[in-house]
């Protein structure tokens, strides 16, 4: 009997999520030093450039991690509407031109030093912990147009709008697409959010077309071969890059693209290096790290002692998995082109913060939540509704 009570613990840490979810970021963020060192030791004068700086901002998001896996989510409700509002100030400073550094035709990042701070990846995820607090303190008008919908409506509508001003129309519907199924996880009532969606969805396509390059971008994407030299370059060295790395890839420092074939391959398009190099054993390795880090999240939901806690953690992994599957959707030519960063991957300080943020809300949940109660919840709310 000894013997089994005393390797419960040890068992019960294996399979804790936290513990899971710890190795999974461990190998995507060592994989994503790698490349990204492979990526552009050939650009200037200085090697270790990009390398260096991404280990700074690793060793900043470490410690934003450990902060967070020490906070009590329960008495850091009183500090999100403060912090919210903080980070919407932060999204119209961008827009000011003196204020705002302008690169490659957006508005999107704060002066930090010798860094930039891109807000919109702070805001995304205020965003979720704002919508997860006023959805938790108002279940019992969670089915009400005004409590229920609108509010929760303005705080989605409020972030993606002042996102999609910079502009940054794929942030923006990922803002957007996370905080519509928060309100559906949370009970609001589906004849507001159906055609809300619905003409939400419309006029942003109505934005895209009226933006002259981006909408060339859906009509490159509709024909990639046909615009390979112009609009669709550079998925089309994207999807080169996974042809020539095959199976078993042409191995770390030896690919082309490195070579700025492909543009801007050691940010949005760093998946496709890890193709040419590391081939289809890797790509697939990437793809099923993230498969369980969702599979694995979305089990540790069952376990949330409130609402509150159920939809930040239910909004924190949506985000990590939605981003994953654009940007791999964008490089493999799934989707229409898109600048947005592989989770733990790609080069960039903002977005490499926020996803370690999540990474210490999972590992306090992963230790704070101890008995499934979410069916408890449901139950409650379904008796609240109707």
């Amino acid at each position: 009997m000894s013997k089994k009570r005393a390797g419960a613990p040890r068992r019960e840490m294996l399979v804790n999520p936290g513990f899971i979810i710890i190795l999974c970021v461990s190998v995507l963020t060592l994989l994503g030093i790698s490349i990204l060192f492979s990526a552009t030791a050939h650009f200037g004068s200085d090697p270790y450039y990009f390398l260096k700086r991404q280990l700074i901002w690793l060793v900043i998001a470490m410690a934003g991690c450990a902060m967070v896996c020490l906070v009590n989510l329960e008495n850091s409700k009183r500090y999100v509407w403060i912090a919210s509002f903080i980070l919407l100030v932060g999204l119209v400073l961008v827009l000011i031109p003196s204020v705002g550094i302008y690169v490659n035709g957006s508005r999107r990042w704060l002066p930090l030093g010798p860094m930039r701070l891109q807000i919109s990846e702070f805001a995304k995820l205020g965003m979720v912990f704002a919508l997860a607090v006023y959805l938790g303190a108002n279940q019992r008008h969670i089915g009400t147009f005004w409590r229920g919908f609108v509010v929760p409506g303005a705080i989605i509508g409020v972030t993606s709008g002042l996102i999609i001003l910079q502009p940054d129309y794929g942030m923006a519907a990922l803002c957007g697409a996370v905080g519509f199924l928060m309100m559906y996880l949370a009970g609001t009532r589906l004849i507001y959010l159906a055609p809300t969606f619905v003409g939400a969805v419309s006029l942003f396509f109505l934005a895209l077309y009226h933006s002259p390059v981006r909408w060339r971008r859906i009509m490159a994407f509709l024909d990639i071969e046909g615009n390979r030299a112009d609009g669709s370059y550079q998925l089309w060295q994207a999807i080169l890059a996974f042809g020539a790395g095959g199976v078993h890839g042409s191995g770390l420092g030896a690919g082309r693209q490195q070579m700025n074939f492909l543009p801007e391959a050691h940010t949005d398009f760093i998946f496709a290096v890890i193709g040419e190099e590391l081939g289809l054993v890797f790509t697939g390795l990437v793809l099923v790290l993230f498969f369980i880090i969702f599979i694995v999240g979305l089990r540790h939901l069952s376990r949330a002692p409130n609402l509150y806690q159920y939809l930040l953690m239910s909004g924190a992994l949506l985000l990590i998995t939605f981003q994953a599957l654009i940007n791999m959707g964008v490089v493999t030519g799934c989707l229409p082109t898109k600048g947005m960063s592989l989770p733990f991957i790609s080069y960039g300080g903002s977005n490499l913060v926020v996803m370690f943020l999540i990474v210490g809300l999972y590992i306090n949940t992963a230790f704070a939540w101890r008995k499934p109660v979410v069916r408890q919840q449901e139950r409650r709310l379904r008796e609240i509704i109707a």
